[in-house]
């Protein structure tokens, strides 16, 4: 199986040349965040603020951390379910958001 290997921020050539499945090493920044975040993000957008880091070309993890254990930097951090962030998705897509990881279906609106 072929690894694909990308790049944040994320060209629009690398966006189109990805499927669903790809396997993919990916370097460079990927933001973590789960559904009260996107709530707040797309709040921010609709009133006319900017996002406190740079969207366009960017991914975002939809991750569900737990604490480190001692020693340790960060504890076990999972997908989460990526339907719950459905409703937000568009508006960070039209924002410039260009992938985003996690687990389970999504809604034909998002797809």
């Amino acid at each position: 199986m072929e690894i694909k290997k990308i790049t944040t921020p994320l060209t629009e050539e690398t966006v189109s040349s990805l499927r669903t499945g790809d396997s993919v090493q990916i370097s460079g920044e990927i933001f973590t965040a789960r559904d009260s975040a996107h709530f707040r993000l797309v709040s921010l957008l609709k009133e006319g603020f900017s996002l406190p880091f740079n969207i366009s070309g960017s991914i975002i993890y939809y991750v569900g951390p737990t604490p480190a254990r001692p020693g340790k930097v960060i504890g076990s951090a999972g997908p989460t379910t990526s339907y719950r962030m459905d409703p937000y998705a568009p508006c960070l897509l039209e924002a410039g958001l260009r992938g985003m990881i996690g687990k389970g279906p999504r809604s034909q609106e998002v797809k």
